[in-house]
């Protein structure tokens, strides 16, 4: 059987028009009573850290480029913010058990030493998002003070994930 490449290119080109077509909910809510601020102290050095590299995926508000609105690009962007959130949401933390938001402090550490976040996609979209040494000395130490805090708030078992 002989392929019509007029076809297919017509036929590509349908999808690629197609798909622009299917909505993606994007993460514009406005809902902050639970945003971590709301309880632990975040300074405007470490807020402005935090807005640049962490939200747009960590938050319930994300800004996005011009380019979110165009499929396939959208539903990349949006599996990648709901991962983002359902790894660590900044607007939901205070709905966390505080074992889980004492983890998710911990966690910041962790993946920051380790040259997790931000990724290096959107990092690569986003240079601005870009961590120096000094941004994450400043988070990881952030983050160490709320930890210690969190230790003279609460009882250390409630610190430590329940064993079933």
């Amino acid at each position: 059987m002989k392929l019509n490449k007029k076809k297919i290119v017509l036929a590509v080109l349908f999808l690629v028009i197609a798909i622009q077509f299917i909505p993606v909910k994007q993460n514009n809510g406005r809902e902050q009573s639970a945003f971590i601020g709301n309880q632990f102290p975040v300074n405007a050095e470490v807020k402005s850290v935090l807005q640049k590299a962490c939200m747009d995926c960590h938050s319930n508000v994300t800004e996005y480029p011009w380019y979110a609105n165009v499929q396939p690009i959208a539903w990349y962007l949006a599996n990648h913010v709901n991962d983002g959130k359902r790894h660590l949401n900044f607007d939901a933390f205070l709905h966390y058990r505080p074992y889980k938001q004492f983890h998710k402090l911990e966690e910041i550490d962790e993946v920051l030493l380790e040259g997790e976040m931000p990724l290096w996609d959107y990092s690569l979209l986003h240079p601005k998002a870009k961590l120096s040494e000094d941004d994450k000395h400043l988070l990881i130490e952030w983050s160490k003070q709320m930890r210690d805090s969190m230790q003279t708030w609460y009882p250390q078992d409630s610190l430590e994930r329940p064993k079933k």
